[in-house]
């Protein structure tokens, strides 16, 4: 019984440490320097005139940070913040039932906003510009349309696709943030922060190794991380030097450039597979076994930022860096 309160208690300390990791305020973000530059006059400027925020649209690939400065944003104007997600929300009922209950001022935070039903964000319109729900209930000649009143608030919305949004949702947002890569000056400055919270010993050359291969990406850095302390604590009792750094890393098959099996499935498709053809995603997904939306959203931008593959009116192509990559002759003709 003791054990078992003691493996509680553990777990519910990792928790903590998971969401510590998450900074509170604009001056303890790291990264995205312009976006808070703008973001902490925006909300200054809101409070010397008693208003609510304009309503924000968080865009970029995944992990970079959107549902961290969404609560940021929050904190930095003291009220606070409701969370859901674009799935969430299926019938009109969903959307008043959470836009009700703020207070005014408050923060609604909707993740994967390009996800909502059309039907769902056509109510949004008039919640967002004029602050009111107008609902149709009842069907047939017994419907009638009622209209809603709510508090002035500030909806944040975060997506990883930006372009699947209709242009009446995106032109009503005021505030359009779009969060780049990160360098490894910046992935080695969080991964310090987070090796603090963790309260693990890592050295200056092993935060360097670390941050390269974690794709410019934050939650991929403090994922690497935890994994490589697993490592220090079994064979090198909790210390994270750069030989543990370095074996970790390999074993967890991410290279040097912080590609995975996945991204060499990918190169290897379009290389070896298909001779350097431009192939459609639809194929390199069936060919690979992963979804098209999860190679389009989370392992492709990271390529064509690196320029191993280029996306063409044909399909995606694999660039001669590519073929260097993998050890394989690219003929030019």
């Amino acid at each position: 019984m003791e054990d078992r309160l003691l493996s509680n208690q553990q777990a519910f300390e990792e928790r903590s440490q998971e969401q510590s990791l998450r900074p509170k305020l604009l001056k303890d973000y790291i990264g995205q320097s312009q976006i808070k530059k703008n973001l902490k006059i925006f909300i200054e400027a809101a409070k010397i005139r008693d208003e609510v925020l304009d309503h924000c649209l968080i865009y970029g690939p995944p992990g970079l940070g959107k549902t961290t400065l969404a609560t940021i944003i929050a904190n930095e104007l003291q009220v606070n913040i409701k969370y859901t997600s674009g799935p969430a929300i299926e019938k009109s009922g969903d959307l008043a039932a959470i836009l009700t209950t703020l207070d005014p001022g408050d923060v609604l935070f909707i993740d994967e906003i390009h996800r909502m039903s059309r039907s769902i964000e056509e109510i949004l319109y008039s919640a967002m510009e004029d602050f009111c729900l107008d609902i149709v209930i009842g069907k047939g000649e017994e419907s009638r349309s009622i209209r809603i009143d709510l508090p002035p608030f500030t909806l944040i919305g975060a997506t990883t696709r930006v372009g699947a949004l209709t242009a009446p949702l995106r032109d009503r947002f005021g505030v359009h943030c779009r969060l780049e890569f990160y360098n490894t000056e910046e992935l080695q400055a969080i991964l310090k922060r987070s090796s603090d919270i963790y309260d693990c010993k890592i050295d200056e050359e092993s935060t360097y190794q670390i941050a390269k291969r974690s794709r410019g990406t934050p939650r991929i850095a403090n994922r690497l991380l935890k994994r490589v302390r697993d490592f220090a604590q079994v064979k090198n009792n909790g210390v994270i030097d750069k030989n543990i750094s370095e074996t970790s890393l390999d074993l967890l098959n991410v290279d040097v450039l912080g590609l995975d099996n996945i991204d060499y499935k990918i190169l290897e498709c379009l290389v070896k597979r298909y001779d350097g053809r431009a192939v459609g995603l639809e194929t390199i997904a069936i060919t690979i076994g992963e979804e098209a939306i999860t190679i389009e959203d989370v392992y492709e931008p990271y390529l064509v930022k690196e320029g191993f593959i280029e996306r063409t009116a044909r399909g995606r192509k694999a660039t001669p860096k590519a073929y260097l990559h993998l050890n394989e002759y690219y003929n030019k003709s």
